[in-house]
Order: structure tokens, then sequence, then C-alpha cells
């Protein structure tokens, strides 16, 4: 993880379950057509990057039936809970930094992971490494540079205090080490690790209550941040969470941007 600060977003805090719940409703519909675009079946062998919550790891439980198995990762793992499951297994585990933990995978994923990550490249690398021939590795991204706001219509005080507020998350994320334009560099990136069959297209939720309950968990857990940073008050914050919760505002996410690509079997 970045090793500017300890991460923003930490999952030691009680609303990091909202927030992966949030993330779950609006981004799962995506992530798991994309794992069924690339073929995912009865008897894979799948490892879930940086699982955070279990909706991922336990959707890949049903689909890969009684002959699969889903390894899920993550460096904090409390979330993921405990299964007696034998095709599903939890392991404490930094993608940059340690070895992959298997090898012949039939598909890797890692729905927004790398941003937080400094050491992309290897961490990229280390999932590469993971994969069979012939097998898929799926990076999902956010890229704030392409959607910057909160609120896409700032027709009022209400929205832009929402966009102010949006500005001074992506401030203190960027002091992290956190590249906010990375989610476009995901097809180049997959290309240069040697990957063939690139493919990547966008998915840019707007409105609804889950992206409303992002917003408040993301919001509350770095409250102490703008204010220790001097980039928002208590009462600003405490005024923005009081408009969400009225219904004034029409919130958004920034793009998800997903890239997939398929490892090259060696040449006879």
């Amino acid at each position: 993880m970045t090793d500017q600060g300890r991460y923003l977003l930490d999952n030691q805090q009680v609303e990091a379950g909202v927030r992966f719940e949030a993330l779950a409703e609006l981004f799962n519909p995506s992530t798991f057509r994309h794992m069924i675009d690339c073929g995912l079946a009865d008897g894979w062998k799948v490892w879930e990057v940086g699982a955070g919550g279990p909706s991922i790891a336990s959707w890949l439980i049903e689909r890969v039936g009684p002959t699969g198995t889903v390894l899920a990762t993550d460096i904090d793992t409390s979330w993921l809970g405990k299964t007696k499951d034998s095709r599903f297994e939890v392991l404490c585990h930094d993608v940059a930094t340690q070895e992959p933990p298997d090898t012949n995978f039939d598909l890797v994923h890692a729905r927004l992971v790398l941003v937080h990550v400094l050491e992309r490249n290897q961490a990229i690398a280390h999932m590469v490494e993971a994969l069979r021939p012939g097998g898929w590795l799926i990076l999902e991204e956010a890229d704030p540079e392409l959607q910057s706001l909160a609120c896409l219509d700032e027709f009022g005080p209400e929205q832009e205090l929402a966009n102010r507020l949006k500005r001074a998350f992506r401030t203190l994320m960027t002091e992290r080490g956190v590249d906010l334009s990375f989610g476009r560099t995901l097809t180049r990136r997959l290309r240069d690790a040697g990957l063939s069959d690139v493919r990547s297209d966008a998915y840019f939720p707007v409105g609804g209550p889950a992206c409303n309950e992002l917003e408040k968990a993301t919001i509350e857990q770095i409250r102490r941040n703008l204010v220790d940073a001097g980039l928002a008050t208590i009462q600003e914050i405490d005024q923005h969470l009081s408009n969400i919760s009225s219904g004034k505002l029409d919130l958004v996410t920034s793009p998800l941007i997903t890239a997939w690509a398929r490892k090259v079997s060696p040449c006879p």
C-alpha cells in the first residue's frame, strides 16, 4: 500500500462495511458480467485480490461449482469472515510486496486495489505470474481525473459544497500517493505485461441510493483528515451529510475502468 501515511479508507473503521456494500451494489453487476464473458465456469481456480468484503468471493464460489476453488486475499481480511467450505480460502497477503500465493489460476481479479499501491507494476507482475497459460486477468480501477465532480449539475450551494469536498478528498488521496488517472493506464499496463487479447470498457453509475451511501460512508471515514488538513470544517461536513440525507443531491461516482486480457500460452 502507499507509504505516505495510513491508508485513507482504513478497513478497520466501521464505515468500511457500508462502503463495501455500496460498492458491491454499484459495481458487482459490471464485474460479474466481465467474469462471465471471460468464460468463468465450473472447476475454475480463481484468485480474488484485495477482496475487502465477501460479496465477490461469495458469488465466485457459486460459479466455480463443487470442483472449483476461490482464494480471497487482502492485507486486512477481517471483513471476509470465516468459512468451512473447502473450496474457499482466505489469506492475509500483500500483492505488491509478496510472491503469488499460488499459481495456475484460471482467473485473477482485482477491483479498486492497485490505485492505492505504489508498487503497481510489481503487483501486476505477481498477478500475471499466478495465471496459467490462457488464464485471464481482470483489473478494475476508478479514474477520478476523467470525472472529478460529486454532482454533475452544480446549480446550487448544496452541489457546490459537495464538489468542494470531493476536491478536498482528491487532495488527500494525492498526498498519499494515489494516482487519480491510473484507470486509463490499465490497457497499456496489461500489454506491457505481455498479455494478449487486451480489451477494456468503462462503467459510470449516476445517482441513486448506493451512490448516496457510498458518499456518506466515505465522508465519515475521512472527516478527521479533512478537518486536520484544513480542507473543511466540521460544520461544512455535517451540512453536506445533512444535504445527502435530505435527498437534495444527485451524487455520482468516478468512472470504473475495466481492462481484461489473457496470458499467452508458451510456444511448443
